[in-house]
C-alpha cells in the first residue's frame, strides 16, 4: 500500500503538506498542490481526504493499548460509548489494541485508515504526544498528560475525585486514611489518571492533617489478602479505605471479612469505579463514578468538531460526583 510518506518523498516536501495540499484545510500554493498531484496519480495513492464535498473515511480510531494492568471490562465500557457516539455521526470505529504507540498512530494518518483518533491509556509523559501535535490528523486524548498544550483532552478531574473521597471520610470522623490503588506498572508508566489520583488524596490529607498511605496493588485473592493485612500491620489506628482497583474491591472486602474486620462498622470503603461496579460489590460502596459512557461521548463529539473545523477547548475535566452507599459511615469510637 503507498503511504503518504510515499507521496511526499516523491513530491520533495513533508507529509503534513502532502495532508494539506489533499485536504485544502491549510493554503498551497499552486505549485506545490500540483507536485502532491502528479505524485498521487503516479504511485497510485489512494486518499481519504476531506477536502471539499469530500465524505473522509467515515471511520475514527480509537487507540486503546490493552496491557498489564489494564483492566479490560472498563476499557470496554469506553470502547463501546465511544462506538456508540461514532454510529450517532454516521461514523464506523476501527479499534487499535496493541502497544505499539507511536508506529500505531504513525500507520492510521499514513494511510488514511481513518479521518481521527481517540487517544486512551493517556501516559504524563506520552511517546504519542510530539507525533500527535504535528500530524494533520485530528485527535482527542481521553486523558490529561503533565503538558496538554497544543492537545485537545477530555478526562474526569481524578485529582478533585481522590481528594472528594478523603473529603468525605474527613466528614465521617476518619483520621487514619489510606489509598489502595492500581497495579504497579500503572504508576511505572506514569498512567495519567492514576497519577493524578494519587496526588489528589495526599494533598487531601495533608489539608485536614491526617495519617495517610498509598499502596499500588495487583488484583487477585492473594493480592487482596497481603495488602488487607499490610495495611493492618502498618496501620493500626487505619479506619477509613480509598480503593482504585476495580477487580480488586469484592476480594479486598473479603479479605477484611477473613482478618475480623468489618465494613462499614470498623471499617469505611470507598471506591473510585464505573457507578454499576460500585452497587453490585459485596457490600453497596460509597463511590466517585468514572463515567465511561460520559467520556466516550464527549471525545467523540470534541472529535466531529474538529474534523468540522470548529473551535473545542483544549482541555475538558468532568467534576466528580460522589454517591454514598452502604460502605461507609462514621469512625468507630
Amino acid at each position: 500500500m503507498v503511504k503518504i510518506t510515499d507521496v511526499a518523498r516523491r513530491a520533495g516536501v513533508s507529509p503534513s503538506t502532502v495532508s494539506y495540499a489533499l485536504s485544502g484545510k491549510r493554503p498551497i500554493s499552486d505549485e506545490t498542490r500540483r507536485r502532491v498531484q502528479a505524485a498521487v496519480h503516479e504511485l497510485g495513492y489512494r486518499t481519504h481526504a476531506r477536502g471539499a464535498g469530500g465524505a473522509g473515511s467515515r471511520v475514527l480510531a480509537l487507540a486503546v493499548p490493552v496491557r498489564s494492568g489494564v483492566h479490560v471490562p472498563v476499557v470496554t465500557q469506553f470502547a463501546v460509548s465511544v462506538v456508540t457516539a461514532a454510529r450517532a455521526h454516521d461514523h464506523d470505529v476501527l479499534l487499535l489494541t496493541q502497544g505499539e504507540g507511536v508506529e500505531g498512530v504513525r500507520r492510521v494518518a499514513e494511510t488514511g485508515l481513518a479521518d481521527g483518533l481517540v487517544v486512551m491509556d493517556v501516559q504524563l509523559q506520552d511517546p504519542r504526544l510530539p507525533l500527535l501535535r504535528t500530524l494533520p490528523l485530528p485527535s482527542v486524548l481521553i486523558g490529561v498528560p503533565a503538558e496538554p498544550d497544543g492537545l485537545t483532552c477530555v478526562d474526569l478531574d481524578f485529582g478533585a475525585a481522590g481528594e472528594l473521597c478523603v473529603d468525605h471520610l474527613v466528614r465521617l470522623g476518619h483520621r487514619t486514611v489510606a489509598l489502595v490503588g492500581s497495579p504497579p506498572e500503572v504508576y511505572v508508566r506514569r498512567t495519567a489518571f492514576a497519577r493524578r489520583l494519587v496526588q489528589g488524596f495526599t494533598a487531601a490529607a495533608d489539608r485536614h492533617r491526617i495519617a495517610s498511605a498509598v499502596h499500588p496493588c495487583a488484583p487477585g485473592r492473594d493480592a487482596a489478602r497481603a495488602i488487607a493485612e499490610r495495611l493492618l500491620r502498618e496501620q493500626p489506628a487505619l479506619t477509613g479505605v480509598v480503593v482504585h482497583n476495580e477487580p480488586l474491591l469484592d476480594p479486598l472486602i473479603d479479605a477484611f471479612a477473613e482478618l475480623g474486620v468489618r465494613v462499614p462498622d470498623d471499617l469505611s470503603l470507598t471506591a473510585v469505579c464505573p457507578a454499576p461496579v460500585a452497587a453490585s460489590a459485596r457490600v453497596p460502596l460509597t463511590s466517585v463514578t468514572v463515567p465511561s459512557a460520559e467520556l466516550g461521548t464527549r471525545a467523540v463529539h470534541l472529535l466531529v468538531r474538529k474534523l468540522s473545523g470548529a473551535p473545542v477547548p483544549q482541555a475538558t475535566l468532568l467534576p466528580p460526583r460522589l454517591t454514598e452507599r452502604a460502605s461507609t459511615g462514621p469512625r468507630p469510637a
